[in-house]
């Protein structure tokens, strides 16, 4: 049996990170990835803010600039809002941070999964084509999304999600905002399109408790948007995903088991937000299993759980709050009603006014 001083599971943006920082450091470090390639297939609407403009200074990662938001309410009001941030290639842009991750000496397994865990002997079990192979590990990472194996294997409950749906589609002229749009028809989550040069992202999430049929209301927003020479008909690229939605995990830190991004629960219940909170997930687990390993630190992984919740527990909760708020109202006339919505979209000062919890009680 190969043993490794960190196994990362999963090699999305955070598990890259992960091994990025945690091969830097010294380590012995293993990649295991479900898929063929990094970051294929893409599942994101791929906009990341500003302060990650550094991450996609690669070779093909950048791909236009956005300068605001607007949101559209049910009455057809329009709240314009500063949003600084950049479109990105989102295969390019995880290539990218692997690639340094191999360059200081990670090896990656592809289209392997995790099979069995046994955290006790610090032993997982992973499938690669028809075979079953027993990995050694110090420390893992689970860096594998909403569905976490790595979670379920250890019996830990799963993590609370909505359901997304996007087409890629031809934009017919040059575009520097992202719009946001809030109504029942796409209770628990909203509709979307980002820009990215010559196409655009259009995509919505909901909660499937109150909307099974997702492609319904894309293609009605899709019809529309072409009826108004925005968009092209012709859909290039169909995808869609799971996204967490309940807050963070009860322990980020289960053992020698660090938790990380989606698998965490760490992006935002409202904005659906993760690249960045994945990154940064994952360079804090990567010097954590460094610092434990290395330098014999026996606070590093609490340390790195305090870091995490200290970065983005505030504002996860807050968003959890406004989804409970919001959820009272879904498919009643209230949850067409501006003033409903207002409260339950980060563009707005009334967001950030009063606690869910009271107003609901008002």
């Amino acid at each position: 049996m190969e043993r490794f001083d960190v196994v990362v599971i999963g090699l999305g943006p955070g598990g890259a990170s992960a091994a990025r920082t945690a091969a830097e450091a010294g380590l012995r470090v293993l990649g295991i990835d479900k898929n063929k390639a990094v970051g294929v297939p893409v599942q994101c609407a791929e906009f990341i803010p500003l302060p990650m403009g550094a991450y996609a200074q690669a070779d093909g990662v950048f791909s236009q600039k956005i300068v605001g938001m607007k949101s559209f309410l049910p009455s057809g009001n329009r709240h314009d809002s500063d949003f600084p941030g950049m479109m990105i290639e989102r295969d390019k842009f995880d290539q990218a941070i692997a690639a340094r991750a191999e360059a200081a000496g990670a090896t990656f397994w592809m289209a392997s999964r995790i099979v069995g865990l046994d955290t006790e002997s610090r032993t997982a079990t992973v499938r690669r084509g028809d075979d079953e192979i027993e990995v050694g590990y110090e420390v893992l990472v689970a860096a594998d999304g909403p569905h976490s194996p790595v979670a379920k294997l250890m019996g830990l409950p799963p993590l609370e999600i909505v359901q997304t749906r996007q087409y890629t589609v031809p934009l017919l002229k040059p575009y520097e905002d992202t719009d946001i749009w809030l109504s029942d028809e796409y209770p628990g989550g909203y509709a979307w399109l980002f820009p990215k040069g010559d196409v655009a992202n259009l995509g919505l999430g909901a909660d499937r408790e109150f909307e099974a049929d997702l492609k319904a209301p894309l293609d009605k927003l899709h019809e529309q948007l072409v009826a108004a020479g925005l968009l092209g008909e012709e859909i290039l690229y169909r995808t869609g995903g799971a996204i967490p939605v309940g807050g963070l995990r009860e322990h980020l830190v289960e053992g020698r088991v660090l938790f990380i991004g989606d698998a965490a629960g760490l992006t935002h219940p409202i904005t659906g937000a993760g690249i960045a909170a994945a990154v940064v997930s994952g360079e804090l687990a990567g010097k954590a299993a460094a610092a434990f390993l290395q330098e014999g630190d026996e606070e590093a992984f609490e340390d790195y759980e305090e870091d995490v919740r200290d970065q983005y527990e505030s504002s996860v909760e807050r968003a959890v709050e406004r989804r409970q708020y919001l959820r009272q109202y879904w498919r009643t006339e209230k949850a067409n009603t501006d003033t409903v919505q207002r409260k339950g979209w980060v563009a707005f000062d009334e967001y950030f006014s009063r606690d869910a919890s009271q107003e609901a009680a008002v």
